[in-house]
């Protein structure tokens, strides 16, 4: 069995406890209600599942967000139900995406209505600028949490740095990218792994 770091020892006695449905739903409502602006939904369900709740290490949230890169539709989504089904396993999923849906969908769907009616207004426009400005330097520092656990590993540094400046300063699209350094990554981790036996 692998040795546990002090928070991993936490998650998993967390992990040992149920984590009941309820919680689930609010926290993922939290989630939905928090995050503002797309990408601080990331943020906020990092937040809550590994700083908070300690309910995944910060290797399984890492993890989670990879493979959701991969799935169609919203990441945050594709976040709830890994972490619902890892927790509580279908059911879980469903609690986790109703809470992150239900009531912030209705919420978002009647503001849109009337941001799209108003939209012309000088003060709006400044208070939209805002808050995209703060989303991003968030979405920056969760980004920055999540290679922390790669530190200690130069060629997951290198994967991310050049997915930074191909999508960041080349411009390319997020699929190219994606399909192009993924078979590498893979190969490079394959092989330090089969060296690492």
């Amino acid at each position: 069995m692998p040795r546990l770091t002090t928070s991993g020892a936490a998650v998993e006695r967390k992990r040992s406890e149920t984590v009941l449905l309820r919680a689930l739903f609010i926290e993922f409502l939290k989630v939905s209600l928090c995050g503002v602006g797309g990408g601080a939904g990331l943020v906020w369900a990092r937040r809550i599942a590994v700083d908070q709740r300690r309910w995944i290490t910060e290797q399984d949230f890492a993890d989670i967000v990879s493979v959701c890169q991969f799935l169609p539709g919203p990441n945050i989504v594709g976040i709830a139900v890994c972490v619902g089904t890892k927790l509580r396993g279908a059911v879980g999923a469903i609690a986790a995406v109703a809470g992150f849906l239900l009531i912030p969908w209705t919420i978002g769907f009647a503001l849109g209505l009337l941001l799209l009616e108003h939209s012309h207004h000088p003060v709006l426009q400044n208070i939209l600028g805002g808050v995209s400005a703060v989303a991003a330097g968030l979405l920056i520092a969760t980004g920055i949490r999540m290679l922390l656990p790669h530190r200690g590993r130069p060629a997951a540094l290198l994967f991310a740095a050049l997915a930074f400046g191909l999508m960041g300063f080349g411009r390319l699209p997020l699929l190219i990218v994606l399909f192009s350094l993924l078979p590498l990554s893979i190969a490079v981790a394959g092989f330090q792994n089969g060296r690492a036996r």
